[in-house]
C-alpha cells in the first residue's frame, strides 16, 4: 500500500526521539532491572508510532510499516526455527556428542581456540551462513571448549570470529550478495576488496586466540576431567564416526548450491532417524527433542547443561525478539526517520576518509537502533551510494564498508537479531563474548584506518562514475 505521510517533513529531532527513548529504557531494563530487551523495543515502537502519526501517517500506514519490517525478517525467523530443531535432533541423535568426543581426543587445549575459529571459518565459507555454522559446529565447539576448562565467552568469541569470517567472504552468503547487489558491484570484485581488511583481521584474531590458548595448555588442564566427560558421553550416547556423515551431508548439500532451508531439513531428518535407529530412542522422545529440546540427567552439571537444550520452544525467545525488533525498525525505515538521520551524517562527511568512516559508523548505529543486520546494509547503501559517486569513489569501497560496519558488528548488540540468536544458540550474552569476538571489532577499525590513510581506497573518474553501475553489473 502507498504510505500517505510526507517523508521530507521528518526533522532530525523528531527522528532521534524514538531512538533516545528506546536506548534510555533499554539501559534501565538491562542494567538496572536485569530484564530482556523486548519491552524497551516495544516502548520504542510505540514512541516511533506516535512520531509517525504526528507527521501525518495514518494508523493503517504505521501498521504497514511494522508488517514490512516483519516481512523482511521472515527468512531469518525460519532459519532460527530450523536451527532450534537441528540442535534438538543432533543432540538426541548423538551427532553433537560424537563431535565433542572426537574433538576432546584430537584437539589440544592450547590450540583449541585457534582450531575452532579456523574450522568455523572453513565451514561458513563453504555454506555461506554464520548462523548455520554457529548452530551446528559452534554448539559442538562450545562443548569441547567447556570440557577443556576454557571459559564460555572465549569459546563463543572464537566461534563467532570464524563463522563471520567465512560468512563475509563466501560467495554463497546472503549478506555478501546483498552488499554487492545494492551497490551494483560485481560479487567477486567485492569479495577481493574485502580481503584487504578481513584477512589482517583474521590473522590478528588467530594471534589473540593462540596467546589466550597458552593459558590452557596440557599441563593446565586436568586430564581426569576430560576422561570423566568422555566416559559420560560413552555411557549416554552411541558414539560412532558414522554420525559425522550427518553434518558432512548438510555441508555438501549447501556447497552444491542446495538452499539452506532444505539442506537443514535434511540434517534434521537424519538427526531424528539417528536418535530412533542408532541411539534407540522412542518416537515420542525423538519428537519431544524437536519440540522442547533434548533432556539428559547424568549427574554431571557440565554435561547436563550442555546437552539439555535445543528444540523449537527454546528458539521462541529469539523469534519474538526478532519480530519485536523488526516492528521498531520497520517504522524507523519506512516513516523516513532513519533517512533523516542518515542525511545528516552524509552532510558531515566531506572527505573520502570521513565518508567511509561514516558509512561504517552508520552500519553500527543501524544495528543498534533497528536491531537487524540486513537493515544495517540496506539503509546505508541507499543513503551513501550517490555521495560515493559524487566523490569519485569506486562502489566497491561502499560495499566493503557496508560489510565491515554492518555485517560484523551486529553481534555486539544484545537486542539485535544476531546477538539474540547467539545467546539462544551458544548460551553466551553479547557483553560477555564481545571482548573475544576479535575479528568482528578489529576489521571495522582496520577499515577506518584504511579510509583515512587512503590505503586500498580506489577512486574513479567522472566518466567512470557515470558508467560504474553498468560496467560492474556486466562483469
Amino acid at each position: 500500500m502507498e504510505l500517505q505521510g510526507n517523508r521530507q517533513d521528518m526533522k532530525l529531532g523528531w527522528a532521534l526521539l524514538p531512538l533516545l527513548v528506546m536506548i534510555g529504557v533499554m539501559l534501565v531494563a538491562i542494567v538496572k532491572l536485569e530484564q530482556g530487551p523486548h519491552i524497551p523495543l516495544i516502548v520504542g515502537t510505540a514512541t516511533a508510532s506516535l512520531v509517525a502519526w504526528r507527521h501525518g501517517y495514518k494508523w493503517k500506514d504505521i501498521e504497514e510499516m511494522m508488517y514490512k519490517g516483519i516481512r523482511l525478517a521472515l527468512p531469518a525467523v525460519v532459519i532460527i526455527i530450523l536451527i532450534g530443531l537441528t540442535i534438538g535432533a543432533w543432540i538426541g541423535g548423538g551427532v553433537v556428542a560424537t563431535m565433542i568426543y572426537f574433538g576432546l581426543k584430537i584437539i589440544s587445549p592450547a590450540y583449541f581456540l585457534v582450531t575452532i575459529c579456523l574450522i568455523c571459518a572453513v565451514v561458513a565459507l563453504s555454506i555461506g551462513s554464520s548462523w548455520s555454522t554457529m548452530g551446528t559446529i559452534g554448539v559442538a565447539g562450545m562443548g569441547i571448549g567447556l570440557s577443556m576448562g576454557i571459559p564460555a565467552p572465549m569459546v563463543a568469541g572464537a566461534v563467532i570470529s570464524g563463522a563471520y569470517f567465512g560468512d563475509k567472504m563466501s560467495p554463497l552468503s546472503d549478506t555478501t550478495n546483498l552488499a554487492a547487489g545494492l551497490t551494483h558491484t560485481n560479487l567477486f570484485v567485492h569479495i577481493r576488496h574485502m580481503l584487504y581488511t578481513t584477512i589482517p583481521g583474521l590473522i590478528i584474531a588467530l594471534g589473540v586466540y593462540w596467546w589466550l590458548g597458552t593459558r590452557f595448555n596440557d599441563t593446565a588442564t586436568n586430564p581426569s576431567d576430560i576422561v570423566q566427560t568422555l566416559g559420560i558421553l560413552e555411557d549416554s550416547f552411541v558414539i560412532s564416526p558414522w554420525l559425522l556423515l550427518i553434518p558432512l551431508a548438510v555441508i555438501v548439500l549447501v556447497t552444491k548450491k542446495v538452499p539452506a532451508i532444505p539442506a537443514l531439513v535434511v540434517g534434521i531428518a537424519l538427526g531424528f532417524l539417528a536418535q530412533v535407529v542408532i541411539q534407540g530412542g522412542s518416537l515420542s522422545d525423538s519428537v519431544g527433542a524437536l519440540q522442547s529440546g533434548y533432556v539428559i540427567d547424568t549427574g554431571n552439571e557440565l554435561v547436563d547443561n550442555l546437552f539439555s537444550r535445543g528444540g523449537l520452544d527454546a528458539m521462541m525467545y529469539t523469534v519474538s525478539m526478532t519480530i519485536v525488533a523488526m516492528t521498531f525498525g520497520g517504522i524507523l525505515e519506512y516513516s523516513g526517520m532513519l533517512q533523516s538521520i542518515m542525511n545528516q551524517i552524509v552532510k558531515l562527511a566531506k572527505t573520502a576518509g570521513s565518508m567511509i568512516a561514516s558509512t561504517i559508523l552508520a552500519g553500527i548505529a543501524t544495528n543498534a537502533t533497528c536491531s537487524e543486520q540486513y537493515i544495517s546494509i540496506v539503509v546505508p547503501a541507499r543513503m551513501f551510494a550517490g555521495a560515493y559517486e559524487k566523490m569519485g569513489l569506486h562502489s566497491k569501497n561502499l560495499s566493503r564498508a557496508l560489510e565491515d560496519g554492518g555485517t560484523l558488528t551486529s553481534v555486539f548488540i544484545p537486542w539485535n537479531t544476531c546477538g539474540v540468536f547467539i545467546l539462544g544458540t551458544l548460551g553466551v550474552g553479547a557483553f560477555e563474548y564481545a571482548p573475544y569476538a576479535v575479528l568482528n571489532f578489529v576489521v571495522p577499525v582496520i577499515s577506518i584506518i584504511y579510509a583515512f590513510t587512503g590505503f586500498t581506497i580506489e577512486r574513479i573518474t567522472v566518466l567512470q562514475a557515470e558508467t560504474q553501475v553498468e560496467d560492474q553489473a556486466a562483469l
